[in-house]
């Protein structure tokens, strides 16, 4: 499967880009739409608020790019979960599956080194901004406030590398020297502190909500919302606890009634997304960072690549009726909500099922043969919230809060259909916290938290074992080979790889 790479931009060196976004005047996510200015020394973009507007804007549509949404990103964070399956054909970008069946070494560069370093620029970028933009004479809330959100994009981007590979190199300022480039992993713990201190910096300044052309913007909510779940990979459930009660106590988010709607273009930024990464697709300016996360899970081959596909598994996970199956599956030979017929097996259709969270209808407009260009990313919804704050609860010993948040997402599933989906009454703690974890499993299926969730929950070898997972090994990513290389052997491979 060949890259189309003018579909995202490389940022490397000591450079900061202004992505340039064309979209119509009246779009709400008009943020993104800065005036084209190439790419530029630091030094020169960041010297006045023009420079630390289009600097901001640049971190996030790098967001959006290939290694942050598509195969990269999909490798390392979904494909060890046991909801998914490759897809497409075996000779199809074979390598994709090594992390399905846990055979993934690290010298995967198509994927390991991608996803490695497209993190990494986005952190420099990130830095770059927090150290730059103090020293502009602008607006002082404005400048905050465009720190704040560097820092909360940065905190985002060192929780995708450590809760992949563990102990990662922390780097907090923008490499000026070969030196800096080449320094050893660092301690999670000492990551995870500084993934806190991001957020708790960037939660002071950031406002709960925007104006309709800042849509998409990182807020104190989302910063609350990523705290909460940091704290949960880390079992600081009291932690879990505050930062969900914050963002319930806001009383500006709500579950959006309708699950399946919910994750249409039509009703992006809706009051139950707290932070999704903004897609656009670009008519005019073939240099525009879209993304490729719709394209590659899509309909193949008239409407995507088909790959990162829902398995059986997942299939038997939903309860009898639930109507999140149908909202989450698109089964081959079966009608779409939006009217599109999923072609059947044969012809050149090899899928029996596709991801209907990253699904965009046929009539979509499709630039440079990029079907759902515009689709948002999901990153943090308020469901997932009042599943954490359900599980803060049940540690804590609050059977009964924990059985109210439970029971607000399984309410908006049954969809005032209670012959379904039945309250769950159970007080045993341990019979709850599995409840709570299967709901996880449902709700958030196809968003790339389900192998993570399984391993900080410890069943990793309970319910991936048969794929070739192994404790002591499996749990984390290996390192990029070329990575521990151009490092001269500072930087060590995770163990067992």
């Amino acid at each position: 499967m060949l890259v189309n790479k003018k579909n995202f931009l490389t940022l490397l060196g000591i450079v900061a880009a202004a992505v340039s976004i064309m979209i119509d005047s009246g779009c709400k996510k008009s943020f993104l739409d800065p005036q084209p200015q190439g790419v530029l020394p630091a030094v020169q973009l960041y010297k006045d608020e023009t420079g630390a507007t289009q600097g901001i804007n640049a971190i996030y549509s790098q967001l959006g790019a290939w290694a942050e949404t598509a195969f990269p990103a999909l490798a390392i964070e979904s494909m060890g979960g046991d909801e998914v399956q490759k897809g497409s054909t075996s000779g199809d970008s074979p390598a994709i599956g090594y992390y399905h069946s846990f055979t993934q070494t690290g010298a995967e560069n198509g994927f390991d080194n991608t996803f490695w370093n497209g993190i990494y620029a986005e952190i420099s970028l990130c830095s770059q901004a927090v150290d730059s933009i103090p020293l502009i004479n602008m607006d002082a809330t404005l400048r905050a406030r465009y720190v704040a959100e560097a820092k909360f994009v940065r905190a985002y981007q060192y929780f995708r590398l450590v809760r992949a590979y563990g102990d990662v190199p922390l780097r907090l300022h923008y490499p000026k020297t070969a030196a800096d480039f080449n320094i050893p992993r660092t301690p999670k713990a000492q990551v995870w502190a500084q993934i806190e201190q991001d957020l708790n910096d960037a939660a002071s300044v950031l406002p709960q909500s925007y104006s309709a052309s800042d849509l998409g913007r990182a807020t104190k909510g989302a910063a609350w919302a990523l705290h909460a779940k940091v704290a949960m990979y880390e079992g600081k459930w009291a932690d879990v606890l505050t930062y969900t009660n914050d963002v319930i106590g806001e009383g500006i988010y709500s579950l959006f009634p309708d699950f399946e709607k919910s994750f249409r273009i039509a009703n992006e930024n809706n009051s139950e997304e707290i932070f999704e990464i903004q897609n656009v697709n670009s008519y005019t300016n073939t240099n525009a960072t879209y993304s490729q996360y719709s394209q590659v899970q899509g309909v193949a081959p008239a409407a995507g690549w088909g790959f990162n596909v829902p398995t059986q598994t997942l299939v038997n996970a939903f309860e009898t009726g639930d109507p999140r199956l149908n909202a989450t599956i698109l089964f081959a030979g079966s009608t779409s909500a939006e009217g599109d017929a999923i072609p059947a097996l044969g012809s050149g259709h090899v899928d029996t099922m596709y991801n209907y969270k990253s699904y965009v209808p046929f009539a979509d407009a499709i630039l440079y043969n990029n079907p759902g260009a515009d689709q948002d990313v999901r990153v943090i919804r308020y469901s997932d919230v009042l599943l954490m704050n359900a599980e803060a609860n049940n540690n804590q010993g609050n059977t009964t809060a924990a059985l109210a948040s439970l029971e607000k997402v399984r309410a908006r599933a049954r969809a005032g259909n209670n012959s379904i989906l039945p309250p769950v009454t159970t007080t045993d703690k341990t019979q709850l916290q599995l409840a709570i974890w299967h709901e996880r499993q449902v709700e958030l299926a196809m968003e790339s938290d389900r192998f993570f969730d399984v391993v900080r929950q410890g069943r990793g070898v309970q319910l991936f074992g048969n794929r070739g997972f192994k404790a002591g090994k499996n749990e984390l990513q290996p390192i990029p080979t070329d990575e521990i290389t151009l490092s001269g052997g500072i930087v060590k491979q995770n163990p067992g790889y």
